[in-house]
């Protein structure tokens, strides 16, 4: 068995399934680097990220993938499930094995488990869509943090860009501790210092523009208001709002 460590990316994975084909290797596992485990046993190579040899994997599975079927692949890539590169393997291997279409037959194991994926992860992308909630800070921008179970921050990028296209914003992953910022024209993938995992409370209000705090009271008031007790149903609640997006929520704090 042989191991390849890439980076983590989806052009450093496309990467490695050329590289598999080039040197026809079977015996094969694909990881990234950084859950990478000691094993004696199996021999280690190291990937390096090629645009040539990614676009090359790239337009043979736009060959023989239905319309979207890379977007797809790409989005179960972002599930980040430990493990899941060895399915996507499996998958790209049967796709390339034949000139049928193959999304549709979930007689396969890894048709059926990208499948699978693709539902967490485009769950998870709408709860994003929904959950998010900007803070207005002094210079004028809207940050909003967030914690997805997983790496859907380039998945929602474009409803945030034309849902909020007359306002500056950074929506920030502080458990992944990269973010999007968006400047009225264009939106980039950003890093800061100040977000992160363990996050001071303090050093965010500090940042409010004056009318914030007012606006988070009256938002607060109106939920408040518009709860009706007869027919509060916590199991229902839960089931759409788990408690783990709670603290990101102005209206749950």
């Amino acid at each position: 068995m042989i191991t390849l460590i890439y980076d983590g990316t989806f052009e450093g994975l496309l990467t490695a399934v050329f590289e598999i084909y080039e040197h026809k290797l079977t015996e094969v596992s694909i990881c990234p680097e950084h859950l990478l485990k000691p094993n004696f046993f199996d021999a280690k190579r190291s990937i390096v990220s090629d645009t040539v040899k990614a676009n090359r994997v790239l337009k043979g599975l736009h060959q023989r993938l239905a319309a979207g079927g890379v977007q797809r692949l790409y989005a179960a890539h972002l599930s980040e499930i430990a493990g899941e590169e060895d399915n996507l393997l499996g998958f790209i291997r049967y796709a390339f094995s034949t000139n049928e279409t193959i999304e549709q037959d979930f007689g396969n194991k890894y048709v059926m488990r990208l499948s699978y994926v693709l539902k967490l992860v485009r769950r998870e992308k709408h709860r994003m869509e929904a959950f998010v909630r900007f803070q207005k800070m002094a210079d004028g921008i809207f940050y909003a943090s967030v914690e997805p179970d997983f790496n859907v921050l380039p998945l929602i990028l474009n409803h945030f860009k034309k849902r909020y296209a007359d306002q500056k914003w950074i929506i920030y992953d502080i458990k992944r501790a990269y973010g999007i910022y968006y400047d009225l024209q264009d939106a980039v993938f950003i890093q800061l210092n100040f977000a992160s995992s363990k996050q001071d409370g303090k050093t965010i209000i500090s940042s409010y523009s004056e009318d914030e705090t007012l606006y988070q009271a009256l938002w607060k008031d109106y939920f408040k208001h518009v709860n009706i007790p007869a027919r509060k149903n916590t199991k229902l609640h839960l089931q759409h709002v788990p408690k783990r997006y709670w603290k990101h929520l102005t209206e749950k704090i």
